[in-house]
């Protein structure tokens, strides 16, 4: 199915800067965060310097069916809560060691920005950083597959194998990442795992085309690629329990390769708060 393409000057300014808008708000929080912070003040400080940037959250009112409409300014999806985490799902404030995904959404002059990266708060055992560094790195990886004329395939062939072949986590099936632009999600839709059947991802041999905007997202876990979620509350969770991350990167797709407008989020620190 085609996405949404850019081709003028201005449409891709617009895109980059909504994607500046949310990165510009993860380098933020990086400095702010740390132990002791409740979910709630976090999503108000995501608020506060969305405002700050002349944009406003694109998630907060957002509605799927048959989910209410969703309650917050940024997903905040803490240990085993792999994605759509709330503010209100807990009043108990973040202790050292607790990993948190925050996903941004911006709103800037019509133009959409979406990206996730994940924090330790505080500092992390071992296995936590191992799974971040498969996060990032998986990410990574598979925006080096996004070549023009290549199938969405190649995307997810790479992350799949490098997660659960080389590093032994699990990717979660059934989620994944989405075309964007002026809307928050529309076509193609991009799995992180290789289908096991024909049919099972319609959009696997859809081509990556030049002008084409994607936000594409790994969700990794420690030990199941299951998730466990109420039907009509938003936050997912790991069915067995286990930590997970998500990292998620905008990418324009160009006639010379994949352009990641959100790359700066590479440069974040891992453990925060310290």
């Amino acid at each position: 199915m085609a996405g949404m393409l850019v081709a003028t000057p201005e449409d891709i300014q617009g895109a980059t800067r909504a994607a500046e808008c949310v990165v510009r708000t993860h380098e933020r929080l990086v400095e702010w965060l740390k132990p002791g912070q409740t979910l709630a003040e976090i999503d108000d400080f995501v608020a506060a310097c969305l405002d700050d940037l002349g944009a406003r959250s694109a998630f907060i009112g957002y509605r799927s069916r048959p989910h209410p409409a969703f309650p917050s300014h940024a997903c905040l999806s803490l240990n085993e809560c792999v994605v759509h985490g709330t503010h209100d799902m807990s009043t108990v404030p973040t202790t050292e060691g607790d990993i948190l995904s925050i996903d941004i959404g911006s709103l800037l002059d019509g133009w959409i920005g979406d990206a996730a990266w994940t924090y330790a708060i505080g500092g992390a055992e071992q296995l936590g950083l191992d799974l971040m560094d498969a996060g990032k790195n998986s990410l990574r990886l598979g925006i080096e597959a996004m070549q023009p004329g290549r199938p969405l395939l190649d995307w997810a062939r790479t992350v799949h194998d490098y997660v659960e072949k080389d590093r032994g986590f699990k990717l979660i099936r059934g989620l994944g990442g989405h075309g964007y632009g002026r809307k928050l999600h529309g076509p193609p839709f991009i799995s992180n795992v290789m289908p096991k059947h024909p049919g099972e991802w319609p959009d696997a041999f859809t081509t990556f085309k030049p002008g084409l905007l994607v936000a594409v997202e790994p969700m990794l876990s420690v030990s199941t690629s299951d998730i466990s979620s109420h039907r009509k509350t938003w936050p997912i969770y790991t069915d067995d329990g286990s930590l997970s991350v998500h990292y998620e990167s905008d990418i324009l797709i160009t006639e010379n390769g994949p352009l990641n407008l959100t790359a700066d989020l590479f440069n974040l620190p891992d453990i925060v708060g310290t």
